[in-house]
């Protein structure tokens, strides 16, 4: 595990109880230690991503809290796309961080909450149902292959 001693900001945090995009703005969140955002449909000590459970529901739940950079906004934003927090279906809007250059097992201290990065989220097509053209717009090819 690594830690980070950059600082970011968080500009919005987010939940729903239930599936789908997007997830609305709350005052705040409450993190529950190995289970995720209360609330939300995906705390769980078992995987909760409706995909992966079909495949697997005994998996150990990786996807408990989802972070995005507010860079990500922007970028699509040069795309036509306006979007704000909620809209990718994160827990937490950080602006100043660059989430996606952190690498597996980064260390976050959040309010009193510490969390681990433990996968780069792969966008699904999902992200099409808030924009047609958000799907494409966040995956870039490298080597072939889709990336975030």
């Amino acid at each position: 595990m690594t830690s980070n001693h950059e600082a970011g900001i968080v500009v919005a945090v987010c939940r729903n109880p239930q599936p789908g995009l997007p997830k609305p703005i709350v005052d705040e969140i409450n993190l529950l230690d190995d289970l995720g955002v209360e609330g939300d449909y995906h705390a769980g000590k078992l995987v909760r991503h409706r995909y992966l459970a079909r495949k697997n529901p005994n998996q150990p739940n990786l996807r408990q809290v989802l972070l995005v950079d507010t860079q990500a906004y922007q970028d699509v934003a040069l795309q036509d796309i306006q979007l704000g927090p909620g809209a990718m279906g994160e827990n937490i809007t950080i602006q100043g961080l660059p989430l996606m250059q952190l690498p597996i097992g980064t260390l976050l201290s959040i309010g009193i909450a510490l969390l681990e990065v433990t996968e780069v989220r792969t966008p699904c097509k999902q992200l099409n149902g808030m924009h047609p053209d958000l799907l494409q717009a966040v995956t870039t090819k490298d080597q072939g292959k889709k990336k975030l």
